[in-house]
């Protein structure tokens, strides 16, 4: 093998002695990721959706959609449009759409949001803040039009 196909073979791009379809595929994760068998401790914040699948421990700031899976351990405040808990969550949640609970997640603490699921088996020793977003103003072209009366 040339060192051109060992490079291309090492990057996953060809030169396998299997062809593709016999390869096991890693699932594709949108947005960031913490795989099963990490720590990480910090800050995450931008746009997009993340998944924790290990530990995580920090602040959690995203327009995106927040995904703990089951076995992940979250001690963080998290503030997201959606989050969805498989695993264990200590901490502060706020999201603008929904947060929903799956039958093996755990949440303690305080969530805020504009719609709340917990499923059957899901443990939650939390307050709960349930809030329709505000509904944005009415534009000029939406308005009633003034009504005249004569007198």
């Amino acid at each position: 093998m040339n060192p051109f196909s060992a490079v291309l073979r090492f990057l996953g791009l060809g030169g396998d002695a299997q062809p593709a379809e016999g390869r096991a595929r890693d699932p594709i994760v949108p947005g960031g990721l913490v795989g099963a068998d990490l720590v990480m401790k910090g800050e995450v914040s931008g746009e997009g959706d993340f998944q924790v699948l290990g530990k995580f421990e920090g602040e959690i700031m995203l327009s995106g959609t927040v995904h703990v899976g089951e076995g992940a351990e979250v001690d963080a405040n998290i503030s997201a449009t959606a989050i969805v808990i498989g695993g264990v969550v200590r901490g502060n949640l706020s999201a603008s759409t929904r947060v929903e609970i799956l039958p093996t997640g755990t949440l303690t603490g305080t969530l805020k949001s504009g719609s709340f699921t917990a499923a059957e088996g899901a443990t939650v020793k939390s307050e709960v803040w349930v809030a329709r977003p505000p509904r944005p103003a009415p534009t000029l072209t939406e308005r009633p039009a003034a009504s005249v009366t004569a007198r």
